[in-house]
């Protein structure tokens, strides 16, 4: 067998390779046994047809076709392992020259890696923020959990911003009143904007019982995007009253006597959420300065490929959710089609090129995927996809991704051990020390926001695991996340008084944990 490399472009070649005749025994063999089952010819049992039968009854042109159906793939594929060709897509295949019983020739054009020219990757150095709490940062976590302690108290006077409403909506469509756009009894906090276009204007001085008419876009359903009139009626109006800011409040919501200890904590804690941020930051530059120092050729249809699948998973989530293209750009913010696949190309194009860069330097450093890489992996993914290890390595199985898989832990390693001998300081000159960004088993369950937080960060992916995601693209790091308060609770005495019962006990609770882990 013959065969030679053409290159047509830095991610595209063609291969051209000639079989001799005798190297298709194989593919004429397969092809006659399974012609043998299927065609019935009289006096012969089936599966005993002699091959000359076969030929004169099927005709030796269909023969000659189906071998080479046959053949091509396995020639093909023999070919791309012996030049260690690194495809990336399936290859258009020519046949050339098919002369029976002598020779069979054809081409393949298919696209390739590109050979990459690697900048020195012994002197890399990058520079992260400072980690800086601020008494403000401070006091909007500590707010957010005043949230979550607020009371409800009904009161007789206007809607306004803050205050807890509870409404009917009843929304139509060229007078016809919409069958999914009716519902009583909502409660909607005043000024939040979180569930429609206008409703927050409408609301904004409306007593008990009173009523106002705007107008909103349709967000889902077959009319998504259409204007309809929508009556919003106010039922009840309550006040939310947040509990002061002492010592009983420290108590009563976390496991600190004080408010000073309280904050201190919240303090502590957002430092070291910032600091895995400065690994996912230290991470992100230096993939950005890896990709500007490198020139990084993608192929076209590799980019095409993927915006299509990209656009016909995100068709699929619109149309779950009965939402059409406009719908969706309306909702996101986006200004329209044009931008948003402009916006996607680019971060596909990012993505390929990080790939191609990462999986450069795994070659140059010759970088290996063991069984403990494999593991660690998996139980990361698995924990941040909330399945078990065990589900989630049959959902690879299952979709055949092993492979995708396993070089994209390799990319990952490969980032993993270029960082590590990067040099990191922040803007103000010190040296940030990788150590401090590993991962930690939490012990307890977190009580405060920042705690949630961080713990969330920690049992989730390690900072420095992300390596093949889309530079520019949101990470998946640990932040402080100013998620909506739960409604306060009503006003109840009873319930208040259970709270402050129970709060010794939690307190208890703790000082028996840290005597335990003494």
């Amino acid at each position: 067998m013959k065969s030679t490399i053409e290159n047509l472009g830095p991610t595209r070649v063609r291969l051209a390779i000639e079989v001799p005749w005798g190297d298709l025994d194989h593919a004429f063999g397969e092809v006659y046994k399974e012609l043998g089952r299927q065609v019935r010819v009289p006096g012969f049992r089936p599966g005993k047809v002699p091959h000359r039968i076969l030929d004169q009854r099927i005709g030796r042109p269909v023969v000659l076709e189906q071998v080479v159906q046959h053949a091509v793939p396995e020639v093909y594929s023999e070919v791309v392992r012996e030049n260690q060709v690194r495809v990336l897509s399936q290859p258009d295949v020519e046949v050339t020259r098919l002369e029976d019983g002598d020779t069979l020739a054809f081409t393949a054009e298919v696209d390739v890696a590109p050979q990459l020219e690697l900048p020195a990757l012994d002197s890399l150095a990058v520079t992260v923020d400072d980690v800086e709490v601020t008494d403000a940062e401070v006091d909007t976590q500590v707010d957010t959990m005043r949230e979550r302690f607020a009371m409800l108290t009904g009161v007789d006077r206007p809607a306004a911003d803050g205050d807890y409403v509870s409404i009917d909506l009843v929304a139509e469509l060229d007078g016809e009143e919409l069958e999914d756009g009716t519902t009583s009894g909502m409660s909607y906090e005043v000024g939040t904007g979180t569930l429609m276009d206008g409703l927050d204007e409408a609301v904004r001085g409306l007593s008990a019982d009173e009523s106002a008419t705007f107008s909103s876009a349709l967000l889902s359903g077959d009319q998504a995007g259409q204007q309809a009139e929508v009556t919003v009626t106010v039922r009840s109006v309550k006040a939310k009253e947040l509990p002061e800011l002492d010592d009983e409040f420290a108590s009563t919501a976390s496991e600190f006597d004080t408010l000073e200890e309280l904050r201190a904590d919240v303090r502590t804690r957002l430092s070291r959420v910032k600091v895995l941020q400065q690994g996912s930051q230290a991470r992100d530059k230096l993939v950005e300065h890896l990709l500007e120092a490198t020139e990084v050729p993608v192929p076209e249809k590799l980019v095409e490929r993927e915006l299509e699948w990209r656009t016909r998973a995100m068709e699929q989530e619109l149309q779950q959710a009965g939402m059409d293209w406009d719908a969706y750009f309306t909702a996101a913010g986006v200004e329209g089609r044009e931008a948003y696949d402009a916006d996607m190309r680019s971060n596909v194009e990012n993505a390929v090129r990080t790939q191609f860069v990462l999986d450069a330097i795994a070659d140059a450093r010759e970088v290996t995927v063991d069984n403990d890489d494999l593991s660690a992996q998996i139980m990361a993914q698995a924990q941040r996809n909330r399945v078990s290890p065990e589900a989630f390595a049959q959902q690879l199985q299952q979709g055949n991704n092993i492979s995708d898989f396993v070089a994209d832990v390799r990319r990952t390693k490969a980032l993993a051990q270029l960082l590590e001998q990067t040099t990191i300081t922040d803007e103000s000159g010190n040296a940030v020390d990788l150590e401090a960004l590993r991962p930690k088993t939490v012990a307890a369950a977190p009580t405060t926001e920042v705690a949630a937080a961080e713990t969330e960060a920690e049992l989730g992916e390690e900072p420095l695991a992300e390596a093949s995601e889309v530079v520019g693209e949101e990470t998946e790091v640990a932040e402080v996340t100013e998620e909506p308060a739960a409604e306060p609770a009503e006003k109840d005495p009873a319930k208040k008084a259970a709270a402050k019962k129970a709060a010794p006990k939690k307190k208890a609770a703790a000082k028996a944990d840290e005597a335990d882990e003494a």
